[in-house]
């Protein structure tokens, strides 16, 4: 299960505000945590079409914080 991007606008204000150099974007980072979630996998597993798995798993953790 993946959002589009129409999906995503709707949603967006409630994201954090992306700063400095960063590769991937929100809704990017958004899927990834909802393949871990469907699939049950650990963040190790991502595919690569999400970027590094450390990066989506940082973002997540402050995302948190």
């Amino acid at each position: 299960m993946e959002i589009t991007t129409e999906q995503y606008k709707q949603i967006e204000v409630y994201f954090p505000i992306q700063r400095g150099n960063v590769k991937n974007s929100n809704i990017v980072v958004l899927n990834a945590v909802l393949y871990v979630l469907e699939n049950g996998c650990k963040w190790r597993a991502l595919p690569q079409k999400f970027g590094s798995w450390h990066t989506i798993y940082t973002r997540i953790s402050r995302w948190i914080k």
